[in-house]
């Protein structure tokens, strides 16, 4: 059943149902007014289909996943390794309520900062939670730019053997006494293509990923590529991009529309939890930084948009490797939903190309 055709809308906020009266739901509607549902003939009745949305930061996933599930009266599901924290919302671009309203979506303002989440426990929780949506669903959504979210849920994790006694407290020593550049200099000697698909400033992943080489002499990576699960579902990826020019002017645009919203104020209510694995990342770092007095004003916001773009860059360059991914530009959901519906029907020929 459609959420947008009952009397109230909800969706989870912080653990709790928000409820929307109708006329919040016409303003919504009226915002996205327009309907794809004429050119879907419809998936056929029982298929289940995973609707895989990926791509780069500020490339226009929210919107495009919006539209989909709009489309299929459906769920989407969340694969933001932030947008899961309820204490994280200006930096990282969380959907807003109007489009809360919209579409239920899950796992987004779930679980605090102070909480350990990765994505082997996310993979197990998301696969739990589809399997009751596709109880009552088709067609669901996952959408995110977080590509080991992402890769949990379609390919899963092998259980990653038991680390050396003592060697994690060793790194952490380390990085206490010599920062991450020392974590980034051991990574690119001993495992330099995973250096190179994760987020390179995050302490936490560093040092996970050099526990894991060095207690069992291979990449973090080989561990979760293995053995691919066997799904009760079909997944169709869709993967987003734009001509980098105009994707690298929409991160710079997103960022100063961040910072006239608070994210500054909402980074130094957030101080005292910096060392905090969801903290260490692009959005968060920079200005942590800029409250230590490592650099100026104008340096900090300078560096929020250069580290921005460079992992928007990491983002494509993981989603690339993925032969599964059917690339379309942010810009045209008619190509998506038509393709869509070709998949569907049998035809597999992605009919576009992205503008450049």
């Amino acid at each position: 059943m459609s959420l947008t055709i009952k009397e109230h809308v909800h969706f989870e906020q912080n653990g709790h149902e928000k409820v929307f009266s109708r006329r919040q739901q016409d303003a919504a509607r009226k915002h996205y007014a327009h309907s794809f549902l004429t050119i879907l003939p419809g998936l056929k009745k029982g298929d289940k289909t995973l609707l895989v949305v990926a791509g780069p930061t500020a490339v226009g996933k929210t919107g495009v996943a919006i539209k989909i599930a709009q489309a299929f009266r459906t769920d989407v599901v969340s694969a933001d390794s932030r947008q899961i924290f309820k204490e994280l919302t200006i930096g990282t671009a969380k959907p807003s309520e109007e489009e809360l309203a919209q579409v239920r979506h899950h796992f987004v303002n779930t679980h605090s900062i102070k909480d350990d989440y990765d994505a082997a426990q996310y993979g197990r929780d998301a696969l739990a939670l589809i399997s009751r949506l596709f109880e009552q669903h088709d067609v669901l959504i996952l959408c995110g730019g977080s590509g080991l979210y992402i890769q949990a849920v379609c390919d899963g994790f092998d259980d990653i053997p038991e680390v050396s006694p003592g060697l994690r407290e060793q790194l952490v020593h380390q990085y206490e006494q010599h920062g991450v550049q020392w974590l980034q200099e051991r990574m690119q000697q001993l495992d330099n293509d995973h250096f190179q698909q994760i987020d390179q400033k995050n302490p936490h992943r560093l040092i996970r990923a050099l526990e894991v080489r060095l207690s069992t002499g291979k990449s973090i990576s080989a561990f979760r590529t293995r053995n691919k699960i066997t799904h009760a579902f079909s997944i169709v990826k869709i993967g987003l991009e734009l001509p980098r020019e105009e994707l690298y002017r929409r991160i710079d645009d997103r960022m100063d529309s961040m910072i006239r919203q608070g994210l500054f104020d909402e980074a130094k209510k957030l101080y005292q939890y910096k060392n905090r694995r969801a903290l260490q990342t692009v959005g968060y770092q920079e200005i942590f930084d800029f409250m230590d007095g490592k650099y100026e004003l104008d340096e900090a916001i300078r560096l929020l948009k250069r580290n921005s773009r460079r992992y928007a860059k990491r983002q494509l360059t993981w989603f690339k490797r993925d032969a599964e991914m059917n690339w379309f530009s942010g810009r045209d959901i008619e190509k998506i939903m038509e393709f869509v519906r070709l998949l569907k029907s049998g035809d597999t020929t992605n009919p576009t190309t992205v503008e450049q």
